[in-house]
């Protein structure tokens, strides 16, 4: 692949090698219950899973947040962080689960367990409205994406080299940052030639921008956005599955998914992924 050339990858991957190093056991559902309330760990900037609407934040993850504190017995308290440190902290024990748009990975699997997914994670290039030199993923050879720094979009990026290789090309350099407003801003401007980012916020900014970008063809498999939390908290994971389908049941989460994604998505898995064999098994990877 070719070299990464923001400094925030090198972060991003350190403080996450350090968090590990330095993590403490998490609280499980017993010590949550006991102490009554749940930590969790959103982020700002990520529409439509989270963002804010003046001051206040707003999205997919609120209105499932509002639906979670209704659910559970005991408070629920969220801080809001950066992306490039939001996983980090939970995987350090500061929080016990990260309520956000998070993609499932082979790598964060090692360290996370996921609740069942709520949302599609297939990954889709973006281009420039009316940017004709890119009609097909073979034309993106050599070309400079931009990508969000720590995010599972790097994680797949082999399989978009595949795709260019299989037809005589390669991936070009790869542009990251903290967050998806720089990059599309960017990509407008012209400093990068495509982005890639996964099916929700590729619809949700074609919907608002359709006269700035278009969106283009599937550059990975299938994929899932679900919450992560330490793998040594399987009663909280048990907990979190069962209000998956509590709201599944009720009918709420396709009516929040039609919300906030414009579809619902129907044929996600209902059980929890805690497990690189499970994930790709799911994904038919």
């Amino acid at each position: 692949m070719k070299k990464i050339t923001a400094l925030a990858s090198a972060l991003s991957v350190g403080a996450f090698a350090l968090s590990l190093s330095l993590s403490t056991t998490a609280a499980d559902l017993e010590e949550i219950e006991s102490r009554g309330y749940m930590s969790v760990a959103t982020e700002d900037n990520y529409a439509p899973f989270n963002f804010m609407s003046g001051s206040d934040p707003d999205g997919f993850i609120e209105d499932i947040k509002m639906e979670l504190e209704e659910y559970a017995d005991f408070e629920i308290r969220q801080d809001i962080l950066p992306w490039t440190g939001l996983l980090a902290s939970v995987s350090s024990g500061q929080y016990d689960m990260a309520l956000t748009g998070a993609s499932v990975t082979d790598e964060r699997l090692r360290v996370f367990n996921y609740a069942p997914p709520f949302a599609s994670a297939q990954h889709f290039y973006i281009k420039r409205a009316g940017d004709d030199r890119i009609n097909s993923i073979e034309d993106l050879s050599g070309m400079t994406v931009g990508v969000q720094a720590g995010s599972a979009l790097l994680s797949r990026l082999p399989e978009l080299e595949v795709m260019l290789e299989e037809s005589g090309g390669e991936l070009g350099d790869v542009m990251e940052y903290e967050a998806y407003p720089e990059i599309y801003a960017d990509l407008a401007n012209g400093r990068v030639d495509y982005v890639i980012n996964s099916i929700v916020p590729v619809n949700d900014l074609i919907r608002e921008r359709p006269d700035v970008f278009e969106a283009g063809q599937a550059v990975s498999g299938p994929g899932y956005v679900a919450w992560p939390m330490p793998k040594d908290s399987p009663q909280l994971l048990t907990y979190i599955t069962d209000f998956m389908s509590h709201l599944r049941d009720s009918g709420r989460l396709a009516e929040l998914q039609e919300k906030w994604f414009g579809e619902s998505f129907d044929d996600l898995p209902t059980t929890p992924i805690t497990s690189v064999e499970e994930f790709h098994e799911m994904a038919g990877m």
